[in-house]
């Protein structure tokens, strides 16, 4: 995910994406720990796309801007 295409989508949309994103990183921790992980960069991926979200949620929080 790029921040550009973040920053247009809504806050609701943010934390939904948000939600799933920390699901999907526990699923990939239990397929890394039982060595069924496929592509060990998907972890890291997403765990970025993850921090993303938050940066964009915490700017738009301390803005005070909802969209």
């Amino acid at each position: 995910m790029e921040a550009k295409k973040l920053r247009e989508v809504s806050q609701h949309e943010l934390e939904q994406k948000r939600a799933e994103l920390k699901e999907e990183i526990f699923h990939l921790r239990i397929r890394r720990g039982t060595g069924r992980l496929e592509n060990p960069m998907k972890l890291r991926q997403t765990k970025r796309d993850l921090a993303r979200i938050e940066t964009l949620l915490r700017e738009r929080a301390l803005q005070g801007k909802e969209t």
